[in-house]
């Protein structure tokens, strides 16, 4: 049993990580603002008091006497928003870099040892070798999220050299499933739910990038943290193949048991500002130590949107 700290634990993946810690019988503190996490996300384990739920925000005060005595912090609280992040770059610089120093300052205090933090494949950037393993340079994100995230993994690597922490740094393809409130997936849910006849699909639909179910990433999260032992440990996590968006709105589409949908496409390779068009990260690392995905991007797609409209978010 292990007293840790979740940051972001009431959210999409900080929920699904909640669950996994509370069945392997660990301690969790939840720390977060409840800006976009869900206290239903976690509510059956605070009533049944294996979770305390701290809601605080990471750029104020109140919460840093929490880590006393924490063996591990799980650091998922962030800005997701990678498209709002080109319009107003604010909310990623202070929500992604400056909290996640102070979570780190906060550590070197209490004398927290371990760290697990939550990245992202737009560290990459445009890459141009794929499958992209963790070796890949230069790095150079294009969105302000990437380029935050990147600038995060490099606190984390001098926090973790500097006062004698340990580190894991998993870059995340893009993850979906159950209690996700944003993405592709999300998007064209609402889209369709307004709209039935007609799907805006941004870009020209030929995105192709590789899809992961939530549960399946969590597991790969602990596994990864419980068989990697260096200093600093980086991992790509995410499946073995990939989709593009067409046929992710086809899954939609079908799932929803809609026909005749008309797909009206705002063109361009990308998306969005920031988009990366095509993205398949090499998991190679991860199966080094014996771990195998067991899904991949088309079953996690449909696997997601099963449960997202069995189980949509308020």
């Amino acid at each position: 049993m292990m007293l840790c700290v979740v940051t972001g634990g009431a959210g999409f993946i900080g929920s699904h990580l909640v669950d996994a810690l509370v069945a392997r019988g660990d301690r969790v503190v939840v720390i977060d603002s409840m800006v976009n996490g869900e206290y239903q996300n976690i509510a059956d384990h605070i009533d049944t008091g294996r979770v305390t739920l701290v809601q605080a925000d990471l750029l104020g005060d109140g919460w840093q006497d929490v880590l006393i005595g924490v063996k591990r912090v799980y650091h998922l609280a962030a800005d997701p928003d990678v498209r709002q992040g080109s319009l107003t770059p604010d909310s990623q610089v202070y929500n992604n870099i400056l909290a996640t120093y102070r979570v780190l300052e906060t550590m070197r205090v209490h004398r927290v040892p371990e760290i697990v933090f939550t990245s992202t494949s737009t560290v990459y950037g445009d890459a141009t070798t794929i499958p992209t393993p963790e070796s890949y340079h230069p790095l150079e994100p294009i969105s302000v999220y990437g380029a935050c995230k990147l600038a995060c993994e490099a606190l984390i690597s001098a926090y973790c050299h500097g006062f004698g922490m340990k580190g894991w740094v998993y870059r995340f393809a893009n993850i979906i499933g159950e209690r996700s409130n944003h993405g592709v997936i999300t998007d064209f849910i609402k889209k369709l739910k307004t709209q039935p006849e007609i799907l805006e699909i941004l870009g020209d639909g030929r995105q192709t990038k590789s899809y992961l179910e939530v549960k399946a990433c969590v597991r790969a999260m602990l596994f990864a943290a419980e068989k990697s032992d260096q200093v600093l440990n980086i991992f790509n996590i995410g499946s073995e193949d990939w989709v593009d968006v067409t046929t992710i709105a086809d899954i939609v589409v079908r799932g929803m048991g809609l026909t005749n949908v008309h797909y009206h496409y705002t063109g361009g390779e990308r998306g969005w500002v920031g988009d990366v068009p095509r993205m398949q990260l090499a998991v190679t690392k991860l199966k080094g130590l014996g771990w195998q995905p067991d899904t991949g991007s088309r079953e996690s797609v449909g696997e997601a949107v099963r449960a997202m409209l069995e189980k949509p978010v308020k």
